[in-house]
């Protein structure tokens, strides 16, 4: 098995035909369009209300398969819709690697929705987070990357903040120290979507109308998550999303020095040049109090 395959269309179809369509009629006589070719994933829109997750290489692999295991178990109060799989697709002779169909979410990823327009969806954001932040079963997934003590992370995060960040490592690595000095989350381990970045968001006009890609889905600290106040919103929008969450009144009084902590580590691990680079320059922007 290589680490990559080469994923298109045809694949896609072959799978719609000889898997998706027994069981979901609908899908047979649909058209298929790829909405998203990214770094993991092939993502297909099949007809109006289904879609495709196909990994396009192996490290990609073990993200689907945790989402289709755990999701629908974690996310049931969520009030926004998320992509609880319906089929969870095993290889073929023609596709290595398992897959999902989900149903498709309408909305704007709300990574393209400017920040400054972003307030309409802060109240669902925290809401669904607030609602997903249930205490996790004892075998619920670990993510050496999310949820964790922020001490275990040390070693990586320091050295990449000033290879990422030089002009700005100094008032960061004090950030990161900051975060570093606080109490650590006392529990229990809730579950996380892993992953809340602007770009896993879906809104329109009338707010917050999906979470998507649940692949990271792990249990521990809350502060992992809500360290999408500074990679989400401008500092009206995010004070007002910190007052929601705080009158909930569910967190410990460090939450959000580990939070900001969280979001300096998660900034300073995206690379140049990718679709995700413009949204960690603003994050790390905001917590520098532009």
């Amino acid at each position: 098995m290589t680490d990559a395959v080469v994923v298109g269309i045809d694949v896609a179809r072959r799978l719609v035909e000889d898997v998706v369509a027994p069981s979901f009629p609908e899908a047979g006589v649909a058209d298929l369009r790829v909405v998203d070719g990214g770094w993991d994933n092939l993502i297909v829109r099949v007809g109006p209300s289904l879609v495709l997750r196909l990994p396009v290489r192996q490290e990609a692999v073990p993200l689907v398969v945790n989402e289709a295991r755990w999701l629908a178990e974690a996310a049931g109060p969520m009030p926004v819709p998320v992509p609880v799989p319906l089929l969870l697709g095993e290889p073929t002779s023609y596709y290595p690697w398992p897959w999902t169909l989900t149903r498709w979410i309408d909305g704007e990823v709300l990574d393209d929705v400017p920040v400054a327009e972003r307030g309409g969806a802060v109240d669902g954001l925290a809401d669904a987070l607030l609602a997903l932040h249930r205490p996790a079963p004892p075998d619920a997934p670990q993510n050496p990357f999310r949820g964790v003590p922020l001490a275990q992370r040390a070693a990586i995060v320091e050295p990449r903040i000033q290879e990422r960040f030089p002009s700005m490592a100094a008032p960061l690595l004090r950030l990161w120290a900051e975060a570093l000095e606080a109490p650590a989350w006392p529990g229990p381990s809730l579950w996380l979507h892993g992953d809340p970045h602007p770009r896993n968001l879906l809104a329109d006009r009338t707010g917050l109308v999906g979470i998507i890609d649940f692949g990271d889905i792990t249990s521990g600290d809350p502060a992992s998550d809500l360290a999408t106040a500074w990679w989400c919103f401008g500092s009206g929008d995010r004070a007002r999303f910190r007052a929601r969450i705080d009158a909930a009144g569910v967190y410990d009084a460090q939450v959000w020095r580990r939070a900001a902590g969280w979001a300096v580590a998660v900034a300073s691990a995206i690379p140049e040049g990718t679709a995700m680079t413009p949204a960690a320059h603003r994050t790390v922007a905001h917590l520098l109090g532009a």
